[in-house]
């Protein structure tokens, strides 16, 4: 891991918050003039610290109601390939985790509804030849979400 010191620890947590604070406001907050503040970015920029900006966007507010996890399974290894190429072709898949156990992988999945939900096991997951068994839970409601990490020290 790269060496962070707490300087850089609180950058991180303040940037985790809220990217669009001024550098000269990151600066008071921190203790640290602005333009040591740019250098320490670009470095952590640098290094893969940070691996980029985004502006979250609330899938209420886009029509993306409904949040489903997939667990995915098969037994044939030559079917891995062919699966990750087109998970990662689809949209929909806002994660994809290989996981210990019964299943292969486990997907973080965004739609509109169940009817586009039920499109797109048929027509992404299933149409991968060899996938044999799935299993999909809805999220009902979301008590947290977070893209924020804790920083160690």
């Amino acid at each position: 891991m790269n060496e962070l010191d707490d300087i850089d620890r609180k950058l991180l947590a303040l940037l985790q918050a809220d990217d669009r604070l001024a550098l000269a406001e990151l600066g008071k907050k921190i203790g640290v003039a602005p333009s040591t503040l740019n250098d320490r970015i670009k470095r952590l920029v640098r290094n893969g610290v940070i691996t980029g900006f985004h502006a979250r966007v609330s899938s209420d507010a886009i029509g993306l109601d409904l949040l489903a996890f997939m667990l995915v399974g098969w037994s044939d290894p030559k079917v891995e390939p062919m699966f990750l190429d087109k998970i990662r072709q689809s949209p929909a898949v806002l994660e994809c985790h290989h996981v210990t156990g019964a299943w292969n992988y486990l997907l973080k999945v965004r739609i509109r509804n169940t009817r586009e939900l039920e499109a797109f096991l048929a027509n992404t997951v299933k149409a991968v030849k060899g996938v044999q068994r799935t299993e999909t839970l809805i999220a009902l409601s979301t008590a947290k979400e977070t893209w924020a990490l804790d920083v160690p020290k």
